[in-house]
């Protein structure tokens, strides 16, 4: 990690790293890994996704919740009791799983009603076309589409017709990004090099080493998991934030 980087890790954070990291690897077991190659996570493996409220949850993690209430890669409100964070890369297949299947069930179920709180995580480790793919969203989001160039880039079929320059701006296009000029602009600039670096940092630092990773409330949990995993961390969560 870099000396620059601002995401300094104490004690408590770097055991709460080393469990992430934990679950990470026991969810891939992969035979080599370097942080340019890293395998997916499979829907078999959580940590703290027990009902217990304190059960897997590291309290000096929540402070990662930006809570910033104009962050365009979020969603919900910013003092939502729960934040959920996702560390996510657009080629990776499980993080589509978890964006068609269970992400829209959680914002229909607890976003609406002021409990949750998403905010997303540029976590590209497969490579250039990963790395563009988040700049890409870093791009839409600063013309209020990020959501929606999200869901273009994670729909069926999206990640098979990668994620070139002219496939970017297709999906700008669908997402309704207004300005393709502006949105070439920001895709090659430094500001959009330097949000992703900045939140692959905070990735590496807690320990990820695939992709989708997720805090909710400090609890750790790895994988593109079945939603309720997600809907009891949320609960227990909610439960332990309004005590």
């Amino acid at each position: 990690m870099p000396k620059s980087t601002s995401y300094l890790i104490g004690a408590g954070v770097a055991a709460a790293a080393a469990l992430l990291g934990a679950v990470s690897y026991t969810a891939t077991k992969p035979a080599e890994r370097s942080p340019a190659v890293v395998a997916e996570a499979p829907a078999a493996a959580s940590a703290g996704a027990s009902a217990e409220p304190q059960a897997g949850v590291h309290p000096e993690l929540q402070k990662y919740a930006r809570r910033d209430a104009k962050d365009p890669l979020a969603v919900g409100r910013a003092d939502a009791p729960v934040v959920l964070i996702e560390y996510a890369d657009f080629k990776c297949g499980y993080c589509g799983k978890f964006a068609r299947e269970t992400e829209p069930e959680l914002i229909e179920k607890y976003v609406g009603e002021g409990t949750l709180r998403i905010e997303w995580r540029n976590f590209p480790i497969f490579g250039e076309e990963s790395e563009r793919a988040a700049r890409a969203a870093w791009a839409a989001g600063q013309q209020g589409r990020f959501w929606q160039f999200h869901k273009a880039a994670y729909a069926d079929g999206a990640k098979e017709r990668g994620f070139g320059e002219e496939q970017v701006t297709a999906l700008a296009r669908e997402a309704g990004v207004a300005d393709l000029a502006r949105f070439g602009r920001d895709l090659d600039s430094d500001a959009a090099r330097r949000a992703v670096a900045a939140d692959q940092e905070q990735a590496y630092a807690l320990g990820a080493t695939s992709t989708p990773s997720f805090l909710v409330n400090g609890r750790p949990i790895a994988g593109a998991q079945p939603i309720e995993t997600f809907t009891a961390a949320i609960d227990a969560a909610g439960r332990e934030a309004r005590r």
